[in-house]
């Protein structure tokens, strides 16, 4: 009985077993090189020769002309027609501004014969550049408005820029002269063409009058002189006949 009851506290053994195979030890660790050998390795490295002349001289730059377009040439035209058919050429820095109030300043200055165009500055510099306005350069900068016109009524324009703030004025070029803003706003004082005509030949008739009127006046004193001149003359020899006549008849009363 004893026995059988150690047989049931035998305790069960599985009839499969996991074994784990772990990896194997490291033995060998990193050792420096030997000396010999650093030597050895740095003598024997390969070294690759550099060329005598370098690369980017042996291959030249070609640069590639880029031929204008349709477009490019119609603008460059119309740019040239503009500078050469206008008295005045005013160049502004253009801000964002709507298209009805582009609009209507391009109705306004087109009524004081005054006409907005838009030149890119990858046309206008190469154009300025050949022309007598290459002065007119640093104004191009950014986005730019250019107004022309066939006469020089700056007076007009900058009443009509005052009404835009977002069009700044730079400078312009009037009668082949180039001006800053401040020059052109001492431009728009000046009176008119014919004003100034009127009294240019005021002042000259004026001039005029008062020469012939000192060159008469001389010649009229010395006809007065000569007049007076002569009535003392006339007066003289009158009394000097008056006197020799009374002077026997005065004799004969006295014997």
């Amino acid at each position: 009985g004893s026995g059988g009851g150690g047989k049931g506290k035998r305790s069960w053994l599985p009839t499969l077993h996991v074994v784990r195979h772990g990896s194997k030890a490291v033995t060998r660790h990193w050792k420096p090189m030997h000396l010999e050998r650093q030597k050895l390795m740095a003598v024997t490295e390969y070294i690759p020769p550099k060329p005598a002349i370098p690369e980017r001289c042996l291959k030249p730059l070609v640069k590639k002309i880029e031929e204008e377009t349709g477009y490019e040439r119609l603008v460059r035209r119309q740019a040239v027609e503009a500078f050469r058919e206008s008295r005045m050429i005013t160049v502004c820095q253009y801000n964002s501004l709507s298209n009805d109030d582009m609009l209507m300043l391009r109705h306004q200055l087109r009524k004081h014969n005054i006409h907005v165009k838009f030149f890119p500055n990858e046309i206008i510099i190469p154009f300025l550049l050949e022309s007598k306005y290459v002065n007119l350069l640093p104004l191009f900068v950014g986005r730019n408005i250019v107004l022309v016109s066939p006469e020089t009524k700056a007076k007009e324009m900058l009443r009509m820029l005052k009404r835009v703030p977002q069009i700044v004025l730079l400078g312009a070029c009037i009668e082949n002269t180039i001006l800053s803003k401040e020059g052109v706003v001492k431009f728009s004082k000046l009176p008119s063409l014919e004003v100034a005509q009127g009294e240019m030949v005021g002042t000259l008739s004026l001039v005029a009058s008062q020469t012939s009127s000192l060159l008469c006046r001389s010649s009229l004193h010395l006809t007065a002189l000569l007049d007076q001149y002569v009535k003392q003359q006339s007066n003289g020899t009158g009394e000097t006949n008056v006197q020799a006549e009374m002077g026997p008849a005065e004799s004969s009363q006295g014997v």
